[in-house]
Formats: C-alpha cells, structure tokens, sequence
C-alpha cells in the first residue's frame, strides 16, 4: 500500500511511498481509508516530538474513515463494504489500516467520508475530557480554549446538545463571529481582550466550573482565577509551554481540581469504553444532525505538506481533512 513518511530531511517532508500493508488480527477488520483528518499530535510527531505509543503504528494520522475491505475471524455483525470510522494510535494517513472491530464507528448513510474522518479525534477527545474527566453536569458553565478548532467546535455542539453554557476563546474575529454562530454563549478574541476579564464580565464575577485548556504555559495562573468553587481545569495540550508558576492556596480555598490527560496514548479497552459511552450518550444526535463536524479545508493526500502548514498558521477554522481514495 502506499502512505505517507516523514523524511528526515531539514523541512521533514511528508512523502507519499509505498510501505508493508498492515495485518489483520482475529477481532479486527483492514479498512480501506477515503479519508483522514489532520490533528495537531501530527504536527509534533512529524517533527520527531511526539512518538507513537508502543506497537502502534508510526504513519501519522489518529482518525479515519473508509470501507472495510478484510474481516479477522471474530468480527461480529460487521461485514465487508461496511463504511466506518474510528479513532486510530497512529496509521490514518494510509491506504489502508487494521482496526479492533470494537472502536469502529458506523458513518450515517447521509454523511460523507471527509465529515465521517472528521467525528473520531475530536469528538471523543471532547468526550473523554470534559464529561468523563472533569464531569461537566447540567447547567455547569465551561470555558474552552481554541474554540474554532476542530476540537473547539466539537465542544460547542456537545455543551450546546447537554444545556451547559459554553465560553471559548479565539485569535480572530472570524474565528468568533463563527464560534458564536456555532452556539458559543461567550466568544472572546484573546488577542483583543483579556479572557479572565470578559468572563468574569458576563458571570457577574462568578467565573466557570469547567475549562478545558490547550494552552497551559502562561493560561494556567489565569484559568484558575477562573474558577468556582470546586472547579476543574482540564489540561489537554501545552502549546503555551509544560512550565509556569500557580498559587496553590487558590485552587485549596476552592477545592478546585488541575486534571492532566491525554488520549493517544491510552489502552485499547479505555478507548473502546469511550467510545462507546460517547455512542450511547450522543449517537443519537449524530443520526438526527444535530452534530456534525466543522470542515474547514479539504486536501488530496498529495498535499499534506500544504495541509500541514495550513494548520501550523492556525488559519482553520474546524477540521482540516486529507482525501485518499
């Protein structure tokens, strides 16, 4: 099969080149991939600072959709030519991919392979981090950092769907006129406006009881001002920098939790359980439209460098895709 590698040259070129297919286990299918869709993890592996989990998959790529082309011997219901989609440790920007039967997700028959590639990463991660690990209940407040990105705009439709008023911040006023648009309670230009500020504003001082945060660095002395009594910040990324000072007697008078957490790197069962909580909780407003991923841009695999760099600018607003087939 054919996939992109990363060439350990200066500009760490994405080359499209003929690689091993992958193997197909007993309680797994092969899927021939239509679609993927660009993360940020991508970025940092490519530039070698972000490796796959043990015996994943070193191709780039954590989410895809296609046709299953191969089934293992224990497989279920599921059957050749099913179209699919999933969260993947890495391999989505193949032909070809395996698997585990258990983290596959049907593609609703209106959807297209692109909107299907778009759902897995940042829909579960939203899952996973805000009603899982911070434990957003109804009525709570939340304020997300990078509200136009693909993650972003999951967030907004999930708080939107669970009644949860929703605060994000983002770097242009395109981006916020689209997260308003979206459903945002609350869009903040950070680089108009100080984000602690305008919350502060329109909570009449009461602050949130959820963040979910991208940037860490220089947020954290920030987001935790934010927070009510009891409060969780969650941190999912630290593109501000893993180093910053806080005062800890703020978040002991509060009892406010800090909450580290990624999901690459978990087990296969952790992310099948995600899954399918996420699938009994919110499939049922995927098959009435009432989610649906933001696209923002769609490139041929031949592309992924012009991908790549349209994301390292952060001009997207929703998910960047990569078509294959």
């Amino acid at each position: 099969m054919l996939a992109i590698q990363v060439i350990a040259d200066e500009e760490r070129t994405l080359a499209w080149q003929r690689v091993p297919d992958p193997t197909c286990g007993s309680e797994e299918v092969l899927v021939d991939v239509c679609a993927t869709a660009l993360n940020r993890a991508d970025l940092f592996q490519r530039a070698g600072k972000y490796p796959p989990p043990s015996a994943a998959s070193d191709i780039l790529g954590l989410e895809m959709a296609g046709k299953v082309s191969v089934l293992g011997d224990k497989v279920g219901d599921w059957e050749l030519g099913d179209r699919v989609c999933a969260l993947l440790p890495g391999g989505g920007y193949a032909e070809r991919v395996a698997v585990p039967t258990e983290m596959l997700m049907p593609i609703p028959k209106d959807w297209s392979y692109e909107q299907a590639a778009s759902l897995p990463e940042c829909f579960l991660t939203v899952f996973t981090n805000v009603y899982m690990e911070a434990g957003l209940q109804s009525g709570e407040t939340i304020l997300v950092h990078g509200g136009a990105s693909g993650v972003g705009t999951a967030a907004i439709q999930l708080a939107s769907i669970t009644g949860n008023p929703i605060f994000v911040t983002a770097g242009s006023s395109e981006k916020v006129n689209a997260c308003k648009q979206l459903g945002a309670d609350l869009a903040i230009n950070y680089r108009k406006h100080d984000f602690v500020d305008k919350v502060l504003s329109y909570t009449n001082g009461k602050g949130v009881d959820v963040i979910m945060d991208i940037v860490a660095g220089s947020y954290m002395e920030r987001n935790i001002q934010l927070l009510k009594s009891k409060g969780r910040l969650v941190v999912i990324s630290t593109l501000g920098g893993v180093r910053t000072e806080i005062d800890l007697s703020v978040l002991m008078r509060r009892r406010a939790r800090i909450i580290g957490s990624v999901l690459r790197s978990r087990s296969v069962s952790e992310k099948i359980e995600i899954k399918q909580r996420f699938m009994d909780y919110f499939w049922p407003h995927v098959l009435e439209g009432r989610i649906m991923p933001v696209i923002d841009s769609i490139y041929p695999i031949s592309q992924a460098m012009l991908a790549h760099q349209h994301m390292k600018e952060n001009r997207n607003i929703g998910k960047i895709v990569l078509k294959i087939q």
